[in-house]
C-alpha cells in the first residue's frame, strides 16, 4: 500500500505534501530527523491527512495534483473533509 500525506508544523504554519508506501510513522520519523531538507527547519510536523492507493504511481500522481492546484485554501478543505 501506498500513501499521499499532508503534514503540519505549527512552527513554521506550514504544509508538506508527499508519498511513501506504508507505514507511514515510518517516513514522519525520517522528516522529524535533522536534515537538510524542507522538514529538517521544524521537529513539530503531525500527519493531517492521508489517502492510500494500490500503486506509487497513483500515491505519487495524487500528491502532483495536490501540489499542483498551489492552494493553502484546498488543502485545509481537503483536511476539513476526514475530520468533518
Amino acid at each position: 500500500m501506498y500513501l499521499c500525506y499532508i503534514l503540519y508544523s505549527k512552527i513554521l504554519g506550514r504544509y508538506y505534501v508527499g508519498h511513501c508506501e506504508a507505514p507511514i510513522e515510518d517516513r514522519l520519523r525520517r522528516h522529524l530527523t535533522n536534515h537538510k531538507g524542507f522538514t529538517g527547519k521544524a521537529k513539530d510536523w503531525q500527519i493531517v491527512y492521508k489517502e492510500c492507493f494500490d500503486s506509487k504511481e497513483e500515491a505519487y500522481s495524487r500528491e502532483r495534483a495536490i501540489k499542483g492546484k498551489k492552494s493553502r485554501k484546498y488543502i485545509e478543505w481537503l483536511i476539513t473533509q476526514v475530520q468533518g
